[in-house]
């Protein structure tokens, strides 16, 4: 799961994004709205967590040319700013939630994962494909009884592939998914997380199929020929 934020705060953005980090999400972190703006125009992810008073061009500007783009990702706005009214003109501009500074991180995890499940139109916190259970609340994963051990990006290549179950999915879209900007992103890092995953995967009976030319995909188990 891939998460923008766009705040100025330093010190706010910079715990927020190790946090969410952490909890196994890809963060891009920008200060500018302008830049902002662009990266959400130009990218995609899967929610924004939107300051208001940002430099360059204000969050609710930001909100409304996402909108206007047609743009449905879930934006949840983060702001100092208290009033009724302010809460109420962003909701009506297109924002899914909004939150006061100062919040407790338990709290935003949970709306964070609302918004998402929301977003993406998932009825069930947990996948289950043969064997392999995926619980995406929990980020955790198991085969039958045995939990999976699973680095934070183990993880999140396996929730987008178990996602998108019997559907191709290109390196580049994996690479775009799984990366933040400040990584170096090489096809041969997605070849290596696909190759790890296979070998844990391997004792349920789940396979990841490689499509020449194209891509990926996870085969959903009873499909099989």
């Amino acid at each position: 799961m891939r998460i923008i934020i766009a705040e100025d705060d330093v010190l706010l953005a910079d715990g927020l994004a190790r946090a969410l980090r952490q909890s196994g999400y890809i963060v891009d972190w920008v200060k500018d709205g302008r830049q902002a703006d662009g990266w959400l125009a130009g990218q995609n992810y899967d929610l924004a967590i939107l300051d208001l008073g940002l430099p360059g061009l204000e969050g609710s500007e930001i909100l409304q040319r996402l909108r206007s783009r047609k743009q449905r990702l879930p934006v949840l706005v983060l702001s100092a700013r208290e009033g009724l009214e302010d809460r109420v003109r962003l909701l009506d501009l297109g924002a899914d939630d909004y939150l006061v500074k100062p919040v407790a991180l338990s709290e935003l995890e949970a709306r964070i994962r609302a918004l998402i499940r929301r977003g993406r139109a998932v009825p069930e916190p947990e996948l289950v494909l043969g064997k392999l259970v995926l619980d995406t609340n929990g980020k955790r994963a198991w085969l039958g009884d045995t939990s999976l051990d699973l680095s934070a990006r183990e993880w999140a290549a396996l929730e987008y592939l178990a996602t998108r179950a019997n559907r191709i999915v290109s390196k580049e879209q994996i690479m775009e998914t799984l990366y933040s900007w400040d990584d170096e992103i090489t096809p041969n890092a997605v070849e290596k997380f696909i190759s790890r995953l296979r070998v844990k995967l391997e004792p349920a009976d789940v396979v990841i199929r490689t499509v020449r030319g194209l891509g990926y995909y996870l085969e959903k188990p009873g499909d099989r020929g």
